[in-house]
């Protein structure tokens, strides 16, 4: 069991990618997280939502993952380098 720390607020949201290589977690911190599920590791930080991001999901070939802010906005961002 692992815990992972890194965001400034709230979690909302947390996913796993499908090849099971990465976990992605949204926050009241405005922030997307992406994070090594082999070893627990920070990846990156994505930021740009201007508001909480409660909604986060991996595309089926885990080259993605799109998020959903209160920003009322939808991104869309690239696994391998934001």
């Amino acid at each position: 069991v692992r815990t992972l720390t890194g965001h400034s607020s709230y979690v909302f949201a947390v996913a796993f990618s499908p090849d099971s290589q990465y976990i992605a977690s949204g926050s009241g911190d405005r922030t997307l997280r992406l994070w090594s599920a082999s070893d627990g590791t920070q990846v990156r930080t994505l930021s740009g939502h201007s508001n909480y991001v409660p909604a986060v999901a991996f595309s089926p070939d885990s080259q993605y993952i799109a998020s959903g802010s209160g920003d009322r906005t939808l991104r869309l961002w690239r696994v391998s380098d934001g």
